[in-house]
């Protein structure tokens, strides 16, 4: 493939891969499937890049069913099939247990927090220390906002993460890459679409951010490289 959407991404994933030194020779390396763009386009380019780099790795695709009537996992199953892989499918009631009354927090921050806790689960049977998500840019600067407007506190996702007293690294080779390349490239792949059963999908606290977002970059365009860049070009003294 030699679209400008493949170059970029294949840029910006060496570029991530390489600068924070996210996979090592022989690893075993888990790997979030949500079903969206954004994680399949990350287990397409890790198989990818097995063809043509010196090191070599095993990928263990999981997928973590929250539970919802209409859910995809046979069809995101047969899609792994396709891709050599045999995907591990967790079925819970992650979601429908997030949205109902006896949760009184957020939705979205509970069933995401159960899901992640039982992908390192799953990881630490499947003899995985590296657990791969697909958060990009976009993602990463949506989570500043959200932790400063409704955590109160200046933080987000960062591309390599060392967590349990180093047992896990969570790594995000697409941290670097932008959200709109990556839609493009699903859709010259012709990934297929499935569709998110959550009746949170759409109307979350991140979606909002996202739409807020949006509306700065049409403004200026150079609003979103330098947000980008501001989170590593940090003046504590001009903090609180």
């Amino acid at each position: 493939m030699s679209t400008r959407a493949y170059k970029l991404l294949n840029r910006s994933i060496g570029k991530a891969l390489h600068q924070y030194g996210m996979i090592l020779d022989g690893e075993r390396i888990a790997v979030g499937l949500s079903g969206g763009k954004d994680s399949l386009t990350l287990m397409w380019f890790l198989q990818d890049r097995l063809s043509r780099i010196p090191i070599q790795y095993q990928l263990f695709p999981i997928y973590i069913d929250p539970g919802f009537e209409g859910g995809f996992a046979d069809e995101l199953s047969a899609f792994c099939v396709e891709m050599g892989y045999s995907l591990r499918v967790e079925k819970t009631d992650y979601g429908i247990l997030s949205h109902s009354e006896v949760n009184r927090e957020n939705p979205c921050f509970l069933c995401a927090r159960l899901r992640r806790k039982r992908l390192f689960e799953i990881a630490d049977e499947l003899g995985c220390r590296k657990l791969a998500l697909g958060h990009h840019k976009d993602d990463i600067i949506e989570t500043l906002f959200l932790n400063m407007c409704y955590a109160g506190e200046i933080s987000t996702m960062v591309p390599l993460q060392t967590l349990f007293q180093g047992r896990f690294t969570v790594i995000r080779p697409l941290a670097l890459a932008d959200e709109e390349v990556i839609q493009r490239f699903s859709e010259e792949s012709r990934f297929p679409r499935f569709v998110n059963p959550c009746p949170s999908a759409t109307r979350s606290k991140r979606q909002e951010i996202k739409t807020l977002l949006h509306r700065l970059y049409r403004s200026n365009r150079k609003i979103k490289g330098n947000i980008f860049r501001s989170m590593s070009r940090v003046k504590p003294e001009y903090l609180l």
